[in-house]
């Protein structure tokens, strides 16, 4: 997958479908205009997650959480 088809703008449909939860990385709710991917984390599944709380894997093509991706 290319990283582009997995990063998002939130829009309002989003916005409204995202917030219940919240970034699954930072915990903080999402605005309008925001940069999201979809991405791996320690929890079950992708999900998407603040863009600046990720890591893009070249090798893998798929973004991971920071605090879950070896350095």
């Amino acid at each position: 997958m290319k990283p582009t088809k997995q990063k998002i703008m939130i829009d309002l449909e989003r916005l409204n479908r995202l917030n219940s939860e919240g970034c699954p990385a930072c915990k903080r709710k999402f605005t309008l205009g925001e940069t999201v991917v979809l991405a791996c984390g320690p929890w079950q599944g992708a999900k998407y997650i603040h863009e600046n709380e990720a890591v893009f894997d070249k090798t893998t093509s798929a973004y991971y959480e920071r605090k879950c991706y070896p350095i």
